[in-house]
């Protein structure tokens, strides 16, 4: 058995070799978000990601109905199609999908793979509500939010394990204590509050997406309030802290912050047509 000096010297060097290769990871791997300017991390290709986003696309097509209101999905397509007109993302196989389920949520798989669930067609309520919704999720492919969160997992992994050789040799409680603590630091600490980020970073990009598009930004507020009200209703207590959005009052008031900027790019637009 390993002496405790002979141990730590031994965690210690495999710490320094994860800490090396996550800094050649973090400083080859950076690209900058459109609208935003934001660097972020990201250690996939984007061809490996949008292949991920195609395969897990394809098999919700077969597990979740479709819906096949006519007039529901002529207004996705039409909505969809201007947005995505206007949304920068290379190599993208734009794809709008109405799935048949009562849960008011929709999604934007990478590639441009982009699912609405009926539930909150109701909330949306009109072509100005979808384009919220729909600029938000095209926002997050742009952005390349889930090759980001990908990338962070991986991340976090990496660091379980520096820590987890970094107390092998220690007490067996001591270990348990210290995988625990890291699980939710990193929970609380880092990945909940950048999903909130990335969130919040959906909604600026997203507010331009629709202007661009020739939608009135300002419907962004009004849908933001009703699906606030939505939640209100459907008893949404969770605590901030644990959140993976932001609460609604902040996406208002942050929508209202930006606003100015997508009115003058909608106004932009509405000259040229």
């Amino acid at each position: 058995m390993k002496s405790s000096t002979e141990c730590r010297s031994s965690s210690w060097n495999w710490i320094r070799c994860c800490a090396s290769l996550l800094l050649l990871a973090t400083l080859s791997a950076c690209s900058t978000v459109p609208e935003t300017g934001r660097r972020q991390l990201i250690l996939l290709s984007q061809a490996e990601e949008m292949q991920m986003g195609f395969s897990s696309f394809e098999q919700m097509k077969k597990d979740v109905p479709i819906s096949k209101d006519k007039k529901l999905n002529q207004q996705l397509q039409r909505v969809g199609k201007r947005i995505a007109a206007v949304a920068p993302l290379k190599d993208a196989k734009w794809e709008f999908v109405l799935f048949d389920s009562p849960e008011a949520n929709a999604f934007c798989l990478p590639g441009g793979k982009v699912g609405i669930y009926t539930g909150i067609l109701p909330i949306t309520k009109d072509d100005g509500g979808l384009a919220t919704v729909i600029g938000h999720e095209v926002a997050h492919a742009v952005a390349r939010h889930g090759g980001e969160r990908v990338s962070q997992s991986l991340l976090l992994q990496a660091g379980g394990t520096a820590l987890g050789a970094a107390v092998s040799g220690y007490d067996p409680k001591v270990q348990s204590a210290a995988t625990q603590i890291y699980g939710l630091g990193a929970q609380l600490g880092y990945a909940l509050p950048h999903s909130r980020h990335q969130e919040s970073e959906a909604d600026h990009i997203g507010i331009l997406y629709m202007a661009d598009a020739g939608y009135n930004p300002e419907h962004s507020i009004a849908f933001w309030q009703r699906f606030g009200a939505h939640n209100q209703q459907a008893g949404g207590g969770t605590p901030w802290f644990l959140r993976t959005h932001p609460l609604d009052d902040t996406r208002v008031k942050n929508l209202r912050k930006w606003l100015p900027e997508a009115q003058a790019r909608y106004r932009k637009q509405a000259q040229r047509r």
